[in-house]
């Protein structure tokens, strides 16, 4: 038997890892997926951690040993026996007997912190919106979500900025795939059905071939996907860029690209089986359709079933 290929999502509180993990299960069935929360191996429950004066974002608020050991578990394709952290309640409730399926997505705040636990992932991606956006991503979930009001959000967002800084974002350098979504320029809406993407794609995976939409633009017309060497972290990197207000044609081209290099895509670039692809909230609750989402949410499902045929083909190989 192949072991669960492992999909780590990390990014700082409320930087959309919910969101985009929601519809790459969706896309892959919810029987293939086995989800995973890094904020399960607190140690502390929201009432200890107030009284210690500590964060969830600190190492040391984290059981990060038994975090690896689960982990290691998982891509060996063995159950674990989970703790649990209710973020309604604030409580550590009774752990959770888990059996890995054939994908297994890792999503929270440390997941890429020691080098073991990077170690058993196939993909890695870590999720940068601006700290303006993210601040009020996290003012929305936690007010509507978590019983907090707006200024306990906002001072609590003050507290954890030195851990942020410290802890949160260097896990930056160890993802193949840096996922920041932003508005566009005097966009004063900041809808998140029109947000841009910035897709940092490290050659540390191999990436579909996106060179034929270099040269996409028209004369001096900006395109709305685009796709430029950069540096990111002092290392050289390929940055695909997609506007939320890009066209379905410009749209469908790229997912093209896409779908063309792995056959068994063909499923899941059928947007009307995939209605849930680039689904997101809007200001107000209600449900709108990202095209920049849906391809991101897309791209990273190919690298999911990418790293599913290398693992069969490396198993073939020893066999």
């Amino acid at each position: 038997m192949s072991r669960p290929i492992i999909l780590g999502i990390v990014g700082d509180s409320a930087a959309g890892k919910t969101t985009l993990t929601k519809g790459i299960a969706q896309v892959l069935g919810p029987e293939n997926v086995t989800i995973i929360c890094t904020d399960d191996y607190h140690k502390y429950d929201r009432k200890q951690r107030a009284e210690i004066g500590i964060t969830a974002l600190h190492p040391d608020c984290n059981y990060l040993d038994i975090m690896e050991q689960q982990l290691f578990q998982l891509r060996n394709g063995l159950p674990i026996l989970k703790p649990i952290y209710n973020h309604t309640t604030g409580a550590l409730d009774a752990p959770e007997y888990i059996k890995p399926s054939k994908f297994v997505i890792i999503e929270g705040l440390l997941g890429y912190s020691t080098r073991k636990a990077r170690e058993c992932y196939d993909v890695k991606v870590y999720l940068a919106p601006p700290e303006s956006l993210r601040g009020k991503w996290k003012v929305k979930r936690d007010t509507q979500k978590r019983g907090y009001n707006e200024e306990q959000v906002l001072s609590q967002l003050r507290n954890r900025e030195p851990d942020s800084e410290q802890f949160i974002r260097p896990q930056r350098q160890w993802s193949d795939i840096v996922i920041s979504f932003y508005p566009p320029e005097n966009d004063s809406e900041q809808s998140n059905g029109h947000l841009n993407v910035r897709l940092v794609l490290r050659p540390t995976i191999p990436h579909p071939d996106f060179t034929q939409i270099i040269n996409s633009g028209n004369g001096n017309s900006m395109p709305s996907i685009r796709l430029e060497l950069d540096r990111d972290m002092g290392k050289p990197v390929d940055v695909l860029e997609v506007d939320g207000h890009a066209t379905l044609e410009q749209v469908n081209r790229l997912e093209q690209i896409i779908c063309s290099d792995m056959p068994n895509l063909k499923n899941v670039c059928d947007r009307e089986a995939n209605p849930e692809l680039g689904k997101v909230a809007g200001t107000t609750g209600e449900t709108l359709k990202s095209y920049p989402l849906a391809l991101t949410q897309l791209l990273i499902t190919y690298h999911m079933l990418k790293a599913t045929q290398i693992s069969q083909e490396g198993m073939a190989t020893k066999v």
